[in-house]
């Protein structure tokens, strides 16, 4: 178990850091996490807890008074993925909620 909490810290470090490299290469977050595949991840990791790629995928949720944000070229740019989360139920051996990591 301490292996598998391991592995979905490390699955979750690594979508982390490919979504900042998305967002930094092309000024926007990704629609989903299969934006992802091949230039910023090999493949989506499956979670070692549940063992399926069924990620919870944070949206961007932007504030309703503000202009729409918009791209490089100036085209409208839909809320994307921010953040990912797992699905897996209980808590790491630490006591933490699998969701809160």
């Amino acid at each position: 178990r301490k292996a598998r909490e391991a592995a979905l810290k490390d699955n979750l470090f690594s979508m982390r850091q490919a979504l900042d490299n998305f967002y930094a290469d092309k000024q926007r977050y990704p629609g989903d996490l299969n934006e992802l595949v091949p230039n910023y991840l090999r493949r989506i990791p499956v979670d070692p807890i549940t063992n399926t790629p069924d990620w919870e995928q944070v949206m961007d949720t932007p504030d309703p008074d503000a202009p729409p944000d918009a791209d490089a070229e100036g085209n409208p740019v839909a809320p994307g993925v921010v953040d990912v989360k797992s699905r897996a139920p209980g808590n790491t051996l630490d006591n933490v909620p699998y969701a809160d990591l």
